[in-house]
């Protein structure tokens, strides 16, 4: 039997049905939601006669509409429209909210791994298009539109085209200021963004990045 990349094991760890031949459905392990999104997924959830199917495995911070600095939550009318929405609603459906000038707020993608939220292993979904950068941790990772979004609260569960896979081997050492970032860039540069974004690599000028790097 050949070996399996990341992705595949992660996957197939994760599929709850089989749908299709090149598509599952997988159960979700972190749902994060941010001020933008997350209380209309909230608000189309309650309007249905529905309730969030695992308010435990799901978390939320206002980082898109409002700052993140201290003291600077009132910047924008919509923001503050925004965050009092995403305060009712999470507190309704019993979901943790990392709530400005709290431990823990700040920029979505960068609160899950610094939480300890973000896993390796993972099935990890957000509504922007950002998600992916938590597979600098190992985790696989989505970031979903406002249906999906809707469908996750509801069912803990994603509808997913299973994605081909490339290996690619990075050679040597990084230098001075070469980061995974500028790795990945180049790499799309040479095989286009289609391919590029469900690539693996195990070797050592990738490991001997910084998580912070792959993370970028």
């Amino acid at each position: 039997m050949p070996g399996r990349s990341l992705l595949e094991k992660i996957w197939d760890q994760h599929v709850i049905a089989r749908l299709s031949d090149d598509t599952d459905l997988l159960h979700i392990d972190r749902h994060l939601l941010h001020d933008l999104g997350g209380s209309r997924g909230l608000l189309d959830l309650k309007s249905r006669g529905l309730k969030v199917h695992n308010p435990e495995l799901t978390f939320a911070t206002p980082d898109h509409a409002l700052s993140t600095a201290p003291g600077r939550a009132g910047t924008s009318k919509i923001g503050m429209e925004l965050l009092a929405a995403l305060r009712v609603e999470t507190a309704a459906s019993g979901i943790k909210l990392f709530d400005v000038d709290q431990p823990g707020q700040g920029i979505v993608h960068v609160i899950g791994p610094e939480l300890g939220l973000s896993l390796p292993g993972a099935t990890i979904v957000c509504g922007d298009s950002h998600t992916c950068t938590h597979g600098g941790l190992g985790a696989l990772a989505f970031g979903i539109g406002s249906s999906e979004l809707t469908h996750v609260l509801a069912t803990q569960a994603l509808i997913q085209k299973r994605p081909k896979t490339l290996r690619v081997r990075f050679e040597g050492k990084l230098p001075l200021g070469v980061t995974a970032k500028d790795m990945i860039l180049a790499l799309i540069g040479r095989v286009g963004a289609p391919a590029a974004p469900d690539t693996q690599s195990n070797m050592p000028a990738v490991q001997s990045a910084r998580y912070r790097s792959r993370e970028g």
